[in-house]
């Protein structure tokens, strides 16, 4: 029997629920808050504050990737449970009920996590180089109980040019079946779909309002059945996403400045991270920026001061105001003005540029791409080319899908700095309003909190705290 469905809802915010009648619903009858996010407000940090309590500077978590210097590679999506230091909710719950069961649909790290069910996006990597959809689903045999009921996971229409409804549609089924069939104390759901058309086309488009919509009516099943089983349901945002003006080139940057190094392959340039005296792991609105030589850090800081489009410049000391003070970080973390973001370029001819530059690879390419989640309008052959591409796999040939732009100005929706604007701000709902954890709280509520909170809606006190260990 589940007591309590935790749904991160991507992008839910004042401007998105306006057109989300069945959320709407649910806060008027429970409880609604602003959620205070962590910096940098990106999928992995922001998830692993809510779930452990702790800010990035504890468990670590401290982007969606950062530069690993024991291996001298940058890594983005990692998908290791033990990269994430600290206790989650589940374990701490545990300690208090013995016996306390989770599952754990679609949130991220969840490969290796203590949860008793885990179903994450998990491509099959063929020996000659294709990629076909899957998942890892725990226990084995619920793999295909799922598929068989749901079809293959959407892959395609989780991430780039083709993303869609369809993913976020695919993981509500598997989790009402969870629901009814496996049953948890506490389920834990990932949905995505506003992070798409809201990138795409900015957070005040029609489209983004039609997303709204859309994904109010597919996740209403899903609320109906747990409101029919009197399950406490908590809906959270890990960011709110506003309009996107100006890429910033922050690699090129360093690059033209002496200090960033690439070597060449088959005429295409790659990042050099072990002889680049500084380079740039690009997140968003946020990048983390690693400084080899300590004697390199003022020159370096200068340099990216001095670039249109950047807010702050952290180094370690200044990192800790924001609870981001972590050994992964960049010896500098720089933060994009409201509206800028940073790309992950570091090329000067696309000529040069990388062969995964014009593809979907998200574990290549050295920093976040959002112009993955288009085909390049410039090319009008980029749908003939997806489209041999798909036709290639489905008879079993190797393909490659050379089909994102590398004109980052079609981006319009990023994310990643605190938040500014108020409808830009994510949102904290619950359909309880009766829980003592509303008396402690005001109009918002830190998302390291909202640990205590899954904890309150299962019946288990939340471990004393200093509330300078939650981060705001």
């Amino acid at each position: 029997m589940t007591s309590t469905l935790l749904l991160d809802v991507v992008g839910l915010t004042p401007r998105t629920l306006a057109h989300m009648p069945r959320l709407q619903a649910l806060a008027a009858s429970g409880a609604r808050a602003r959620l205070d996010t962590v910096l940098p407000a990106v999928t992995c940090s922001v998830q692993s504050t809510m779930l452990t309590g702790l800010a990035p500077a504890q468990h670590g978590i401290v982007g969606n990737g950062w530069y690993f210097r024991d291996v001298g590679e940058v890594h983005l999506w990692r998908q290791h449970n033990a990269l994430v230091q600290g206790e989650k909710v589940w374990e701490t719950a545990r300690r208090a009920q013995p016996g306390f069961t989770a599952a754990n649909i679609g949130w991220w790290y969840a490969m290796g996590a203590s949860t008793d069910i885990t179903v994450t996006p998990r491509p099959i990597y063929h020996a000659d180089g294709r990629k076909s959809p899957d998942a890892y689903v725990r226990p084995p045999a619920l793999h295909d109980e799922l598929t068989g009921a749901l079809g293959e996971f959407p892959l395609f229409q989780y991430w780039g040019p083709t993303a869609s409804i369809t993913s976020s549609r695919w993981i509500i089924e598997a989790t009402r079946r969870i629901m009814r069939e496996q049953g948890s104390d506490l389920v834990m759901a990932y949905l995505p779909h506003l992070d798409y058309d809201l990138q795409r086309f900015g957070p005040e488009s029609p489209a983004a309002d039609r997303a709204a919509t859309e994904l109010d009516t597919a996740l209403a099943p899903l609320l109906d059945d747990a409101a029919a089983a009197g399950v406490t349901v908590i809906a959270v945002a890990e960011y709110g996403i506003e309009t996107a003006n100006l890429p910033v080139d922050i690699n090129r940057t360093l690059r033209r400045e002496g200090l960033l190094e690439v070597y060449t392959q088959d005429g295409r340039e790659q990042l050099d991270p072990w002889t680049s005296r500084a380079f740039a792991v690009a997140d968003h609105q946020v990048a983390h920026v690693y400084v080899a030589d300590p004697a390199d850090l003022t020159r370096t800081r200068e340099v990216l001061e001095a670039l249109p489009g950047v807010d702050e410049v952290l180094d370690r000391e200044q990192q800790a105001r924001y609870g981001l003070d972590h050994e992964r970080s960049g010896e500098l973390v720089v933060i994009a003005e409201p509206g800028a973001w940073f790309t992950y370029y570091y090329w000067l001819d696309d000529d040069r540029a990388p062969e995964f530059a014009r593809g979907v690879d998200i574990h290549r390419k050295p920093g976040y791409d959002p112009a993955e989640l288009f085909l390049d309008p410039s090319d009008r052959f980029a749908k003939a080319k997806a489209g041999l591409g798909l036709l290639k796999k489905k008879v079993g040939l190797r393909y490659a899908m050379n089909v994102v732009p590398l004109d980052p100005s079609w981006v319009r929706g990023t994310h990643g700095r605190l938040p500014g604007a108020v409808d830009d701000a994510p949102l904290l709902l619950c359909s309880d309003p009766d829980l003592a954890f509303w008396q402690s709280v005001g109009e918002s509520v830190p998302a390291a909190r909202v640990r205590d909170l899954v904890l309150q809606a299962a019946g288990i006190e939340a471990p004393s705290r200093d509330d300078a260990a939650y981060a705001r």
